[in-house]
């Protein structure tokens, strides 16, 4: 008998079907994944499981009886912490063990108070309340609340999704450290293809029309330790498997129309002479970071955050600028965006020292920042009509759509912003930066709030609207696999204070890229290992053994 089970179940939400007939058996002890684009049901899947919701059609049963409620004996995990947030880390684990176990005495409800809070690392931190702690932690507050209310199977809808890349993979190690300890059932919901893989005997993937789709078995030893599959033959082939199959299913045409740019020059804000003397600009080093700093007053003293950030980019180039959270890997670009006063050094683009923003330097942030009120096309006019104010109406219209275009939204375009998912905001974001034809691209974790399959789809999206500009571009990220498939050459930086370059890998892979050509590249998991051992070694805290010998530009 099946621990949990769906037969036939559908659910749909007045006459929007979500889930389409599914059949589904999760066996006592199993670590199960679902996983699957935004939108494709995974939440009201779960909400199946925990009793949160009941099946439109069929019907969802636990050890043989129907679930028709919530019941301690599903515990989940939700993405969000939900912490009160008026009581300590002990004190939010106490509600779940003062409510389970009320005939125990109060000596004993504490000890295991501090047995749950002990499991998830927070015994250090026992004392201090939500606003205190960082998401990791809260999340961590949030499994030990779970586990204390001593289910037999833990259903986990995104609980890591929030989280920053560094504090995802350890909770996501410790999540595994508990269920192998336990041998609890667990059910997690992601869209992370390696989360998946690092933690489940089984993978289902879900369709984006509500269907069940293709089921990967896991047969890697565990623990399964990230490093090492990095090299690991099995890993390797899943990881495409899974891959391709996500890619399929999910990622539709992503450009349209076949709209001609027009022939217009933008003016970059600068007066003509200047511009006529920038004409055949430099084309080596055409980007130059010397020996910069970044340097902020503190109580406590000047705090150094960047220091000797030395860099020549060549005209054309496409940079990924990556390292852990905190090591200055936005203060750069803003110093270049002219965002962000520069303390020492200089940062010179084609031959003109940066000062000041400039629509010449155009930067995608990781919110798009659109103005809601306006539709997409008009959130991109704006820029466009600044920056070719010689160029006759219809051409600038003609800009405008042919960006718009070439990110997906020739559907889309007169929509409103405040309509559109964090998706397609994402792509005006990135039409209008390319729409002002600028001198250097300035991507800050571009992709950073989007689901993994959200991010793969806008990433193909980047690199055609790139592969026909070949604007010089930095794109700062945390994704190793990110980092890879855009780049010439992936500049690491080592941990702040004091944060510096600490290795330039030279990413030497075909061009065009699409995420499947290079899962088969035989070099590709050679430059992820490169990325991977750099990230660990500096995860630790590490200084720099020399300086890097490849900063300049060949």
């Amino acid at each position: 008998m099946s621990f949990l089970e769906f037969k036939n179940v559908s659910k749909s939400y007045g006459d929007t079907p979500v889930l389409r007939d599914i059949d589904l058996s999760v066996a006592e002890g199993e670590f199960l994944v679902i996983l699957g684009f935004s939108g494709t049901g995974k939440t009201t899947l779960i909400n199946l499981m925990a009793g949160l919701e009941m099946p439109t059609k069929g019907a969802v049963t636990f050890k043989g009886a129907p679930v028709t409620e919530p019941g301690r004996e599903r515990g989940v995990i939700f993405q969000s912490y939900s912490l009160m947030p008026w009581l300590t880390v002990n004190g939010n684990v106490a509600l779940a063990v003062d409510t389970m176990f009320p005939d125990l005495s109060k000596a004993e409800r504490a000890a295991k108070v501090d047995h749950y809070v002990s499991m998830v690392g927070l015994s250090h931190a026992a004392s201090r309340r939500p606003a205190e702690l960082s998401g990791g932690m809260r999340q961590r507050v949030n499994v030990a609340r779970a586990l204390a209310m001593d289910p037999e199977m833990l259903l986990l809808d995104e609980p890591l999704s929030a989280l920053d890349a560094l504090t995802r993979a350890n909770l996501a190690d410790e999540i595994e450290g508990i269920w192998d300890a336990d041998k609890k059932t667990c059910v997690l919901i992601t869209n992370d293809v390696d989360e998946a893989i690092i933690l489940a005997d089984r993978i289902i993937a879900l369709n984006p029309d509500g269907t069940l789709g293709d089921e990967f078995k896991v047969d890697i030893q565990r623990p399964r330790d990230r490093i090492a599959m990095n090299n690991d033959a099995t890993f390797k082939a899943l990881r495409g498997q899974v891959t391709n199959y996500l890619m399929d299913v999910g990622i539709a045409a992503k450009v349209e129309g076949s709209r001609i740019l027009p022939n217009v020059t933008p003016i970059h804000g600068v007066p003509t002479a200047v511009a006529r003397a920038q004409e055949g600009s430099i084309e080596e080093k055409f980007l130059n970071f010397s020996q910069l700093d970044k340097v902020y007053p503190t109580p406590k003293g000047p705090l150094t955050v960047v220091e000797n950030f030395d860099l020549k980019i060549n005209k054309g180039e496409f940079i990924s600028l990556i390292g852990h959270s905190g090591c200055g890997k936005s203060t750069v670009l803003t110093m270049a965006a002219g965002l962000n006063p520069i303390s020492k050094g200089a940062i010179r683009l084609d031959g003109w020292n940066v000062e000041g923003a400039d629509p010449e330097r155009a930067v995608v942030f990781q919110s798009p920042n659109l103005f809601p009120w306006l539709t997409a096309k008009e959130n991109v006019a704006i820029g466009v009509d600044k920056v070719y104010p010689k160029a006759s109406q219809a051409e600038r219209q003609d800009v405008v759509e042919y960006y718009l275009e070439r990110v997906g939204l020739a559907d889309s375009m007169d929509k409103g912003a405040a309509s559109l998912s964090n998706g397609m905001k994402q792509r005006v974001g990135i039409a209008r930066a390319f729409a002002l034809s600028p001198k250097l691209l300035l991507l800050d974790e571009p992709f950073g709030m989007l689901d993994s399959l959200t991010r793969w789809e806008l990433q193909e999206v980047l690199m055609e609207v790139w592969s026909r500009t070949k604007v010089t571009a930095i794109c700062v990220t945390h994704d190793v696999d990110e980092a890879i498939l855009l780049a010439d050459r992936v500049v690491m930086m080592t941990n702040g204070p004091q944060a510096t370059i600490g290795k330039i890998t030279d990413v030497d892979l075909p061009r065009p890229r699409t995420r499947k050509a290079l899962l088969e590249h035989p070099d590709y998991y050679a430059y992820r290992q490169e990325v991977l051992d750099f990230l660990e070694e500096y995860e630790k805290g590490a200084t720099p053994k020399s300086k890097p010998k490849a900063i300049a530009a060949e």
